[in-house]
């Protein structure tokens, strides 16, 4: 992969550069997997805006991706890596056996005419076969993995993302996430081996507020520049921050505080929490 970064040749272009998405091989979408995708604009059925931020952008048709690869025993051959405007990593077109195709989450090596597997029992743990945990060699890499068995991949789907396999004990699996955080999920839950592709995303400098609104975001205003009754952290004399903690302007804590629910089912099956910028290893 490479990146593409551009002479100062007019102020838009100064400090900005362009993913060249060598990865892809692909460059026209598979149209029985196309869907339609409304923009919300961040408004609810009310009209009212219920996420700031949002508007505008290029439109978009959302791919269907196969988050369960339930198609068990029978290979599949890539076709093509394709890019997807919904995400932040490739994906790649397969075509099984009977002719049926799907899209995957597309790993870092994975290339085309390879044949990829998924099964309920132990496969060749190569990068994009998919099976239980159970059946992975523990130290691996593995990614869109199953919070719950059949609920269908949840965990590690960003580009350049995978947990690594350090334990199996029981009924559970021990993963470490990117994050830091170690958890534990089933040893029925299905994961894909191998990292994600794309790894050059986090490299990219825009360079201009009109490639954010490309991608559908507004700018916003500081909420230390609203008034006092319009943002937690507005009014004052001057830069004032009111004593408070950072929120946002419906009073969530904005900057490494604590908003998980303590309650919470899955609570128990976090062994360490991960690592936040601001204060370093979070405890339970």
């Amino acid at each position: 992969m490479a990146i593409r970064i551009y002479k100062p040749v007019t102020n838009s272009r100064r400090n900005s550069s362009v993913n060249l998405h060598e990865e892809v091989t692909k460059r026209t979408p598979e149209k029985s997997l196309l869907a339609p995708l409304k923009s919300t604009g961040g408004r609810n059925v009310q009209g009212k805006v219920t996420t700031r931020g949002m508007g505008g952008g290029h439109k978009r048709r959302y791919r269907v991706i196969d988050f369960r690869r339930t198609k068990d025993d029978m290979p599949a051959k890539v076709v093509g890596i394709e890019y997807d405007p919904n995400r932040t990593c490739h994906i790649a077109l397969l075509e099984y056996q009977d002719g049926e195709r799907r899209y995957i989450l597309a790993p870092r090596n994975l290339k085309d005419g390879q044949v990829v597997v998924s099964s309920a029992n132990a496969v060749d743990p190569n990068d994009g076969n998919c099976m239980p945990l159970r059946h992975i060699p523990t130290g691996l890499t593995v990614h869109n993995i199953e919070f719950e068995p059949g609920k269908a991949g949840g965990l590690c789907r960003s580009a350049g993302v995978g947990a690594r396999l350090s334990n199996k004990e029981g009924q559970w699996a021990t993963l470490v996430l990117p994050s830091g955080e170690i958890r534990q999920v089933s040893m029925d839950c299905r994961a894909t081996i191998g990292q994600l592709g794309n790894l050059d995303h986090q490299n990219i400098k825009l360079g201009k507020a009109g490639r954010n609104r490309w991608m559908g975001r507004r700018g916003k205003t500081r909420g230390m520049a609203m008034s006092h009754h319009t943002h937690p952290m507005g009014g004052g004399e001057g830069r004032s921050k009111g004593g408070r903690e950072p929120a946002s302007k419906s009073g969530t804590k904005a900057k490494g505080g604590r908003t998980r629910h303590p309650n919470k089912w899955t609570n128990a099956r976090i062994l360490r929490r991960r690592k936040s910028v601001r204060y370093g290893q979070l405890k339970l």
